[in-house]
């Protein structure tokens, strides 16, 4: 039996918010290029794995919570190719990346909140829970 703790137990995890870290286009707003440019910084640190935040397709109602895409990069922060260049220089380092995956709501954009809300059609309730409106707790 392996009794050595997992690496996460008692590894560094540092947190990245895409948007505001490193912006590398002039754009203002931070991207994946960033994340990667800064590497050997966050390795010197002795960082053992980055939580990246969402960085999908979004309307950025939630800041990236609100994903409208789970398959596409938001072009404001990169491409497909940017995220798996950071992932392979990120390996080099033995840094591990740890995905923010929002999994519990979406956006309610078109593409997501199919005909379940909008013509109330049937759908596995394990799916949407759909309402007319949120009901919040202070109301």
């Amino acid at each position: 039996m392996n009794t050595l703790p997992l690496w996460w137990q008692n590894g560094v995890i540092y947190q990245i918010y895409p948007k505001s870290f490193q912006d590398t286009t002039g754009s203002g707003t931070g991207d994946l290029r960033g994340v990667t440019a800064r590497l050997d910084y966050l390795h010197k640190l002795g960082v053992d794995a980055i939580w990246l935040t969402p960085f999908y397709v979004s309307p950025q109602v939630d800041n990236g919570y609100d994903v409208a895409n789970y398959t596409a990069i938001d072009p404001t922060y990169g491409t497909l190719d940017d995220f798996d260049e950071l992932v392979a220089e990120a390996k080099v380092r033995g840094i591990r990346i740890v995905l923010d995956m929002v999994l519990n709501h979406t956006s309610t954009a078109p593409r997501l909140v199919p005909r379940v809300v909008k013509e109330r059609e049937p759908v596995p309730p394990v799916l949407y829970l759909a309402r007319r409106r949120a009901h919040h707790p202070a109301e």
